[in-house]
């Protein structure tokens, strides 16, 4: 390990770069992998490095380094410091004992995975990192295949989307499009069942929708909800019944209740 005392250490610069100094839009949109992502927390760290991840460098507590810095200092620079010289550098008021940068990994398409899973989830205009890391790991724990979100979705390897997924947005495959009505028309075609998720009151209610051996989910943003050609597209509006008086869940929520609805054998 390097032990660092300056928060101003030039050799910390990259941990101080927010999202799109990490990986730009080209990058992010990039199927081939290019630019990096932060991992924070030892758990997150040990499934993004189980995952075949690259590490660039690492910066840890010099005081407690965690296990896992044995396998990063085979693999990488690692860093040490103190709480503030940590806290100063990522921007967390109570650092975590370990933050990494790897670099992004190639990704599946959008075609390539709408054309193998079985269970997929769309995200349409969820911009939110915190609903898209929710989302993750709801539908990986509920047996769900993959994700595709469109361009204007959080990242799934953005920093607080990939915190709150705890590591599992490399486990679960995820994907981008640009038009998601196009993507839903395609699969329909394909003889999946894609289901939009919507509060209006002339919905088919989630117990009502028949079995089918392929599903894609499809949910937008809390606001504005699905696009009229996203919603036209799929094969059943479909809701979740609730009290009088509450019209919707919050994204990621309405996508659990959904994915364990839907989940199948």
């Amino acid at each position: 390990m390097i032990l660092i005392d300056d928060p101003d250490d030039e050799r910390l610069a990259p941990f101080r770069l927010n999202e799109r100094g990490l990986a730009n839009r080209a990058q992010r949109r990039d199927d081939g992998g290019d630019g990096l992502f932060m991992a924070e927390g030892d758990l997150v760290v040990e499934r993004v490095l189980a995952a075949g991840c690259v590490p660039a460098m690492a910066l840890v507590d010099a005081r407690r380094p965690p296990a896992v810095v044995e396998r990063l200092q085979l693999l990488c620079p690692v860093y040490a410091g103190g709480e503030r010289v940590r806290a100063q550098v990522t921007g967390l008021g109570m650092p975590y004992a370990v933050v990494a940068l790897f670099q992004r990994p190639p990704r599946t398409s959008a075609h390539e995975l709408a054309a193998t899973a079985r269970r997929l989830v769309i995200a349409e205009a969820i911009d939110n990192p915190v609903n898209v890391g929710s989302i993750v790991r709801n539908a990986l724990a509920l047996a769900w295949d993959g994700l595709i979100v469109d361009s204007t979705s959080a990242d799934p390897l953005a920093r607080r989307a990939l915190r709150v997924s705890m590591g599992h947005a490399l486990r679960l495959p995820h994907a981008r499009t640009t038009d998601v009505a196009a993507l839903v028309r395609t699969l329909t075609e394909q003889g999946v069942m894609v289901c939009a998720l919507t509060p209006a009151p002339d919905s088919l209610p989630l117990h009502q929708v028949p079995e089918a051996e392929r599903i894609a989910l499809l949910v937008g943003s809390e606001r504005a909800g699905l696009t009229p050609a996203a919603m036209a597209a799929a094969t059943h509006r479909v809701c979740i019944p609730m009290q009088m008086g509450v019209d919707s869940l919050n994204a990621a929520a309405a996508t659990a209740v959904a994915c364990w609805h839907l989940r199948g054998q």
